[in-house]
């Protein structure tokens, strides 16, 4: 696999998955990320990639082993619904974030 320009490399990568701005060098892989066909994919996977950490921890919290369970569930289900409701949003939201335009392709 090829990487593009401004390719933020893993750490930048990770960091961008939580949420955070990358510097204006990243802005073409941004705008790639998300404006290129499987954007809704690479969201999802994100999100995937902060939320499955996040449940498993979850999952170790005291108590009855099918409480621990159905709380990761319930957590892994209703975050990921959530980011395929609003992955137009989000999206939109993180391009104004580096300070690009979002495509009107709805």
């Amino acid at each position: 696999m090829t990487r593009l320009p401004g390719d933020p490399g893993p750490l930048g990568r990770a960091r961008y998955a939580l949420g955070f701005r990358l510097p204006p060098r990243n802005r073409d892989w941004v705008r790639h990320d998300l404006t290129d066909a499987g954007w809704r994919a690479r969201l999802l996977l994100r999100h995937l990639c902060v939320i499955v950490p996040v449940c498993l921890l979850l999952a170790l919290l005291p108590g009855p082993a099918w409480m621990r369970a159905a709380v990761a569930l319930l957590a892994f289900l209703t975050s990921t619904l959530t980011v395929v409701i609003s992955a137009d949003d989000l999206r939109r939201s993180r391009l104004h974030r580096h300070g690009l335009n979002s495509p009107d392709d709805r």
